[in-house]
């Protein structure tokens, strides 16, 4: 049978994901920030928001017990998993004779892996991830080298909802920050779909969301060092004017006055890109 005849085939029959559970004796892990998804349909949509993934790269961190794993799947991708929790492997290789050649598992840290390396450049990367890892895994993402794109095609990743409105965030509101400018100022970043505490098991506290965030080219002439030194100073004091929170950022103060922006505003009246041209000036200093 050829690759192609193969993928015409339907989906394999799978167990409930609770029987997968139960068998395996895969209770959620608070240490690990656990929160499993067994609506099918939901985690189906989820797959769904980057658009076609037939034969296409992805990388997913912290599968569990493949609820959002057997979706991308089914979805026709070419998955890299990593998996830190020992527990949830027999679970993931099970999933892995079911897709014959789809899914390549890695046991380990995902903040220690190097995901381009892994799943290659144009991967989706999609995720519900850890609670106590997302924001930084997402900040890596959004770091690295962009040429004038990054390695990766989109982000389709589920994060508490107060950490998701942060990524969405425009400026006047409280939730528009540091985050809200590195995920902004060459990415388009939404929340594609909300989801009720009620749909994981054990529900969390909280409510979540999907964000998903696609790459635009980088600004020319701006370089991420810079932004991430202006926007640590004006939100590190956001409740102060920018001529007494950028004070002590050389540079800072001149870049505000070429472009006209006055110093007495505050950090969060500053557009995503008032800032990219205020560290496009800093740069040439």
């Amino acid at each position: 049978m050829t690759a192609d005849t193969r993928t015409q085939l339907p989906p394999p029959k799978l167990p409930p994901l609770r029987d997968v559970i139960a068998a395996h004796g895969l209770q959620a892990s608070k240490a690990l920030g656990q929160n499993f998804l067994l609506d099918e349909q939901l985690l189906d949509r989820i797959a769904a928001i980057p658009g076609s993934l037939r034969d296409q790269p992805a990388f997913e961190v912290g599968p569990g017990p493949g609820g959002l794993t057997r979706a991308v799947l089914r979805a026709g991708a070419k998955l890299v998993a990593v998996e830190r929790d020992q527990r949830c492997l027999p679970a993931l290789a099970e999933l892995s004779d079911a897709f014959p050649g789809q899914l390549r598992v890695l046991s380990g840290d995902a903040m220690q892996v190097d995901a381009r390396a892994e799943a290659g450049d144009g991967a989706h990367i999609i995720a519900n991830l850890p609670y106590n890892v997302g924001t930084a895994l997402l900040i890596g993402w959004l770091s690295a080298e962009w040429t004038p794109l990054p390695w990766w095609s989109t982000l389709t990743l589920m994060f508490q909802m107060e950490v998701a409105e942060r990524i969405v965030a425009k400026p006047g509101g409280d939730h528009y920050g540091r985050l809200a400018v590195l995920s902004q100022w060459r990415s388009d970043a939404r929340i594609a779909m909300k989801v009720h505490r009620s749909a994981f098991t054990p529900p969390p506290k909280v409510m979540s969301a999907v964000v998903h965030i696609t790459p635009k080219p980088a600004p020319e002439g701006v370089q991420l060092k810079h932004l991430e030194r202006l926007t640590a100073a004006a939100f590190g004091q956001r409740r102060k004017m920018l001529r007494q929170s950028l004070k002590g950022l050389p540079g800072a103060l001149e870049a505000l006055e070429a472009i006209g922006i006055d110093p007495q505003r505050r950090a969060e009246t500053v557009s995503v890109g008032e800032f990219v041209e205020v560290a496009r000036i800093m740069g040439k200093s």
